[in-house]
């Protein structure tokens, strides 16, 4: 046998469940039995669990022209994986489905599956199950994700209190110019054959291709017994996720310009490209770092955590939800971010 050449259909979808799962061994208590039942059975023994789901679809979330297998599999994973960070719980299982079509070998789908065991492991989940179909076109993936918390841990979006700060994790907008990039130099090989040119613009394209979810804050929040107010992960941009949590919270928010974490590789390239920086931070997405508000009392630990930053504080919903620029300048922030459906 030739994964690499041979089709699905060879196996069966039987024999590709079985394929895919031979190799799977159970990391947490709470996964009693995993893949090869009619449904794997979990026990948390009180402990409160949080479930999320997400569709990753071929020419709307994803491009095989410039999206390594293996890392489609690391990010479509990881991406639910943040989700659970959000709620400030930890992920334990995962359900992987997946529609393909004639197009895709075993071999190929190995790869996936490579990427989606990658994060398992790096992330502690166990792969208990999924389903498998056939599609006329492309690929879709939808993946499940499980995760696990004490009730009094757990953090929603409607918590944040006035004057609390508004927090972000890491740097905005640079899977957004990743993927700017990306489709830049996909446009010019399809027209004239030239290779791409990706050098000087690494770190964007790998947060683009191969996102990294913030459980290490995650770990940091219990080490240091902090408790976010509210919190969210950022897929869709700042813009879209912080009016989220204004709107659950039913507060406002001024956040300032120059407070917004921005990586100099975002900035060249966006100057580049004629966007401007702060518009790929407000509205690009799929950065998957973390936006919470904490309390006034944790300004010191929160301040002095590399890889936080505080760009703006809660306020009374009658003030608005503002952007205020350099010139101090207070612009009502809309939600401009990832909208599948405009597409």
């Amino acid at each position: 046998m030739d994964p690499a050449k041979d089709t699905i259909s060879s196996i069966g979808e039987f024999g590709l469940i079985r394929r895919l799962t031979k190799n799977i061994v159970l990391k947490n208590k709470s996964s009693v039995t995993g893949a090869g039942d009619d449904a794997a059975v979990l026990d948390y023994k009180g402990r409160s669990i949080v479930v999320t789901t997400d569709l990753l679809t071929e020419g709307i979330h994803f491009n095989l022209v410039y999206t390594p297998l293996k890392h489609l599999g690391y990010k479509a994973a990881v991406v639910n994986f943040s989700d659970v960070f959000a709620m400030n719980a930890l992920p334990r299982q995962m359900l992987v489905s997946m529609a393909l079509s004639a197009k895709f070998s075993i071999g190929m789908v190995d790869e996936i599956y490579e990427g989606l065991q990658l994060a398992c492991e790096r992330f502690g989940v166990d792969l208990i199950g999924g389903d498998t179909t056939s599609s006329v076109t492309g690929m879709t993936l939808s993946i499940t994700a499980i995760g696990e918390s004490a009730a009094e841990d757990l953090v929603y979006r409607n918590g944040a209190r006035i004057n609390d700060l508004i927090c972000v994790t890491g740097n905005l907008g640079a899977a957004y110019m990743g993927l700017q990039l990306l489709e830049r130099e996909r446009k010019i090989f399809e027209s004239t054959g030239s290779q791409p040119e990706l050098a000087g613009f690494e770190y964007l394209v790998g947060r683009q291709l191969k996102p990294e979810p913030r459980g290490d804050i995650i770990q940091y929040f219990r080490e240091q017994k902090i408790k976010p107010t509210s919190m969210i992960d950022i897929s869709d941009g700042l813009s879209s996720e912080l009016l989220h949590i204004c709107y659950n919270s039913g507060k406002g928010c001024k956040i300032y310009a120059s407070k917004i974490p921005v990586d100099p590789e975002t900035a060249k390239l966006a100057a580049e490209l004629h966007i401007g920086s702060m518009v790929a931070a407000m509205n690009g997405g799929e950065d998957y770092e973390l936006l919470f508000t904490v309390s006034l009392e944790e300004y010191k630990r929160i301040s002095e955590k590399p890889g936080i930053s505080i760009i703006g504080h809660v306020v009374d919903e009658s003030e608005g939800k503002l952007l205020i620029d350099d010139d101090g300048k207070a612009v009502e922030l809309t939600a401009q971010g990832w909208n599948s459906f405009n597409e």
